[in-house]
């Protein structure tokens, strides 16, 4: 049941939808080279210009795919949960192209807010329509511009839809400012983090300089800079042991397995399983503040703490359980991985042909040196980077509420279950 005054009408009627240009095989000597936006660069109803390439166009095209402030971007294919999203385009770039694969929808102006058309589109009731419409492949979909064309708006009138943008930019602008302040305390993460290790972040290297290899995988040739006053220049095996605890299955009994997520991505419940339904036989227990190697996935920085919630969980001997004779604070060791020789070191004790079949070496990677300083400093960096890693948690959680009220507030103001308050001069014919 729609308010008074709302109605329901096919996105044809109200906006122009127009379809971009396919990138062509051939061009003639007149064509130009111009920015185009892609799939990639429309992303869950925000544009990423960071990289946008060039396309070959021939001048009689330019004005029939040039984009125009107003336009609402949505994609043609994509992630489920991402399909068909829109962005108000700015002229961020002119003149700027659209590729085949993303639409350019061009609202009346005189009937349509295009911040409250691109709101709709990425609402629930959007997503709902997109993807009962949506041919699936995989975890992908894809919609075409009939199907598009057919999108049942829910019309408010125009000063409605004015004051609903407005809202929900206003929320858009706290986000995007609270995700600055979080890219901002990342940025001086990594500092600090380097000047307390004396060693460069994981993070230091770009995705260009890495050879090839995935953003999470750091092949380079391990160099140690020069041990630091007070500290020492020790290998890791000097204190730290590999321990197996193994673990009799019964098959009537519940037990919980442990993995461990890239880019230190911390030790988390895996599945729980009785005896007779784990495969593998061989298997060993976990304890609180283990330090645990994922053997096939360390070259991604599969590495961490056990916590205490997972205190006697299990793990096969495809992971290295590892304690310290207390002269290595393990909490630092979890630090020490973020570095980019700590990588290195773990990459070149693995062996394989490709870097997703790569085998970790322990009893290889024990002897590398590192520079280790006295156990109180150790933890008084421990105790200053935790500090650090909590302001950049409490940062993402505040980030993620303002998504979920900006989400509850959406819904409620697209359905007209909350509604705009206007002036008399917004109200006016």
């Amino acid at each position: 049941m729609l308010p008074d005054g709302w109605r329901k009408v096919p996105l044809e009627h109200i906006a122009d939808v127009r379809t971009g240009l396919a990138k062509g095989k051939q061009s003639t000597p007149d064509a130009v080279s111009l920015p185009y936006l892609r799939v990639a660069n429309v992303q869950d109803g925000h544009l990423d210009l960071r990289e946008v390439k060039l396309i070959e166009v021939e001048p009689h095209q330019i004005a029939r795919y040039s984009l125009q402030s107003g336009d609402i971007l949505m994609t043609e294919g994509g992630d489920f949960d991402k399909l068909g999203r829109g962005a108000v385009w700015e002229a961020q770039i002119d003149p700027c192209l659209h590729q085949n694969h993303v639409f350019a929808v061009r609202a009346m102006p005189n009937i349509v807010d295009p911040g409250y058309l691109s709101a709709l589109a990425a609402s629930e009731y959007g997503r709902s329509y997109f993807l009962s419409c949506a041919k699936r492949s995989t975890n992908l979909a894809s919609i075409n511009s009939s199907q598009l064309k057919a999108f049942p708006v829910v019309l408010p009138p125009l000063s409605e839809q004015r004051g609903i943008s407005r809202i929900l930019a206003a929320w858009s602008r706290a986000i995007d400012a609270t995700e600055q302040l979080l890219e901002n305390r990342q940025s001086q993460w990594h500092a600090l983090l380097a000047a307390t290790l004396r060693l460069p972040s994981a993070n230091g290297m770009g995705a260009g300089d890495n050879g090839g290899y995935p953003e999470s995988v750091q092949p380079g040739i391990p160099n140690l800079p020069a041990t630091p006053a007070g500290w020492r220049r020790v290998s890791l095996g000097r204190h730290l042991t590999e321990v197996r605890r193994p673990a009799a299955l019964n098959q009537g009994d519940t037990y919980r397995l442990v993995t461990v997520r890239r880019s230190r991505g911390g030790v988390q419940l895996r599945e729980t399983l009785t005896g007779l339904e784990i495969k593998t036989p061989t298997q060993f227990y976990v304890r609180t503040g283990d330090f645990l190697i994922s053997k096939r996935q360390i070259v991604h920085g599969a590495c961490g703490i056990v916590p205490a919630e997972l205190d006697s969980a299990i793990v096969s001997n495809e992971y290295a359980v590892l304690n310290s004779d207390g002269q290595i604070d393990l909490r630092f060791l979890r630090y020490l991985s973020e570095s980019r020789y700590f990588q290195q070191t773990c990459f070149h004790s693995s062996i394989g042909v490709h870097v997703e079949k790569m085998i970790f070496k322990t009893e290889r990677w024990l002897k590398w040196p590192f520079n280790i300083p006295p156990l109180p400093d150790q933890r008084r960096i421990v105790e200053v980077l935790d500090t650090a890693r909590r302001e950049m948690e409490l940062i993402a959680a505040q980030i993620e509420r303002l998504r979920q009220e900006k989400a509850a507030l959406m819904s409620d103001l697209l359905t007209g279950k909350r509604r705009v308050r206007l002036t008399a001069a917004e109200t006016a014919p």
